[in-house]
């Protein structure tokens, strides 16, 4: 398969997201029903989001007065990187420049692509603290179609 660009640009739909540790443990991160979107334009930006489906709410909507405790449950509810993006061979590169981790940015986030029939399976191998194996992340996106999204998401 030769990847371009233009394979890319436009909006994804999160399906899944499955971690294989090395002993061959699964596990699916923001479950039950975690949502997201990844966007690639055509001059070069990318952001991708995913959140899990069963965040509560703040008990206020002043986050800054929020306990850490529950601003610390929200973080580990959701994840966001963009930055710029390109293609070389079937993998796509990720530079972030903004994140919700801050440790990501500034970070090339190098993905396997794989796509078939509106399905984009964007995968990499993550190398676990002091050597002790690699994580597989395999990530799958739907092309987005516009009548996926609730009345309550759409622009007014």
């Amino acid at each position: 398969m030769t990847l371009t660009s233009s394979d890319l640009i436009g909006a994804w739909t999160f399906v899944d997201w499955v971690i294989t540790s090395p002993h061959g443990r699964v596990s699916r991160p923001f479950q039950p029903n975690p949502t997201g979107a990844l966007i690639y334009s055509a001059d070069g930006l990318m952001s991708a989001v995913i959140q899990a489906g069963h965040r509560p709410r703040f008990a206020s909507d002043d986050v800054r007065k929020r306990p850490d405790a529950e601003k610390a449950g929200a973080f580990d509810g959701y994840f966001h990187y963009g930055g710029t993006w390109t293609v070389h061979g079937v993998q796509v590169v990720h530079r972030v420049a903004w994140a919700l981790n801050p440790n990501m940015i500034g970070s090339e986030q190098v993905r396997d692509v794989k796509l078939e029939d509106g399905v984009l399976i964007l995968s990499a191998d993550e190398s676990l603290d002091a050597g002790t194996g690699v994580r597989h992340h395999a990530l799958t996106w739907r092309r987005h179609a516009p009548a996926a999204l609730g009345a309550r998401d759409r622009p007014a």
